[in-house]
């Protein structure tokens, strides 16, 4: 194994620590700002929506630096943020410095994703992606449980901690990467006037709203497993996040195997079915831990197959595309905290399943619709990254 892989990992682990440990601490959070749980899980939506947004405004003007210096760039950005949420004493200012850690996240985490599917032969694109990868789901295990154990505001310094562990190990080992041409942002954007580009972030953008619509807000959904103990739930969490990081990694030798349209629509569907079933399945600690590991499993199954499928519509424009993929799942991200704060005013929290599993479902006809344009014969059906036995799949 490429050990650079792993080094680009370790600085996805410092992101993924961050993205996702806030919603094991939202009510922590809640009580000590006095704030309701909903204004407390738009920390999500803004990290969230300063990743999607600022990504390819950041990619282009920062175009011509080093792969290294944008790397370390954005983990002392993304550690400043996390240190002003440690010590900020209203919700402002905490919600402000969400917008500082995301746009470190957004230096940082195309960046690494790009250079990880460089480093290897396009027939090992999967695999690799899926290294990288791994250390953004991985996060979500070791992550929430410290969440769980530790009160918010040691949480965020554990996650400052990580990512300046993140940035040694970029600065000690990871070599000078070549810079790529510069690209403007009007060129970044441009695949969007693809409709197999667009579609296939389509898919991501509900798969993700839908998904992260209730883990935003998992305390207040899974209370009746947890009983409102906040071990219980970390113990949960990581449980979710253990699955997670097994579901990515076999996605990407499965994805490498049989191509990335099965792993795709398996991955939906499983996930689609797991949430409608939730306002059921969350009611007990028993049934709450195979939905969760349904949901790992395929929520972060999908994340490999999916860049999968988009380097293989255009292998020129790898890193572009990875990183808008990054911005869908983000958006989606930021739009779950509206749509889940809103929801949870108007329908019992247990009940978020259910709106997340339409999402969902909606997804897997967008999927099926980017597969159908990418198999036109005017479209370019065959990839240089899947074998050509696969571009059918």
């Amino acid at each position: 194994m490429d050990k650079r892989l792993i080094i680009l990992a370790s600085g996805m682990f410092a992101i993924g620590t961050d993205s996702f440990v806030v919603a094991g601490v939202l009510s922590q959070v809640s009580a000590s700002l006095g704030v309701s749980v909903a204004l407390a899980g738009q920390m999500v939506t803004l990290y969230a929506m300063s990743y999607a947004l600022l990504s390819p405004v950041i990619a282009a003007a920062a175009a011509h630096w080093p792969r290294k210096r944008l790397l370390l760039a954005g983990l002392a950005v993304f550690v400043l943020g996390s240190v002003v949420t440690a010590v900020a004493p209203s919700i402002g200012l905490v919600l402000a410095s969400r917008l500082i850690a995301g746009l470190g996240a957004a230096m940082f985490s195309p960046t690494a994703t790009a250079t990880g599917a460089s480093l290897v032969p396009p027939e090992q694109r999967g695999r690799a992606l899926a290294i990288v990868v791994a250390g953004l789901s991985s996060a979500t295990a070791l992550g929430t449980f410290i969440g769980g154990w530790l009160d918010w505001r040691a949480t965020m310094w554990f996650v400052a901690a990580v990512g300046t562990l993140a940035a040694m190990g970029v600065a000690w080992r990871l070599r000078d990467i070549p810079t790529p041409p510069p690209v403007s942002l009007a060129r970044r954007l441009a695949p969007l006037g693809d409709a197999r580009v667009l579609l296939t972030l389509l898919t991501t953008w509900l798969v993700y709203s839908g998904l992260f619509l209730v883990y935003t807000y998992i305390g207040s959904s899974f209370d009746r497993a947890t009983g409102g103990d906040a071990r219980i739930l970390a113990g949960l969490l990581l449980l979710w996040g253990v699955a997670a990081t097994a579901g990515n990694l076999a996605a990407g030798r499965m994805t490498d195997r049989f191509g990335s349209r099965r792993i795709i629509n398996a991955t939906i569907a499983l996930v689609t079915l797991d949430f409608a079933l939730l306002p059921w399945t969350s009611a007990s600690l028993a049934t709450a831990i195979p939905a969760l590991v349904v949901w790992g499993v395929c929520g972060w199954g999908l994340v490999v197959p999916q860049q999968h499928r988009l380097i293989s519509i255009t292998p020129t424009a790898a890193p572009l595309l990875l990183g808008l993929n990054s911005a869908a799942i983000y958006v989606g991200v930021s739009m779950s905290g509206l749509l889940g704060g809103a929801a949870i005013t108007w329908i019992d929290p247990h009940a978020l399943g259910l709106v997340g599993a339409v999402l969902i479902a909606a997804a897997l006809l967008v999927a099926e619709w980017a597969q159908a344009r990418i198999a036109r014969p005017d479209g370019l059906a065959a990839s240089a990254v899947a074998a050509p036995q696969n571009t059918a799949r």
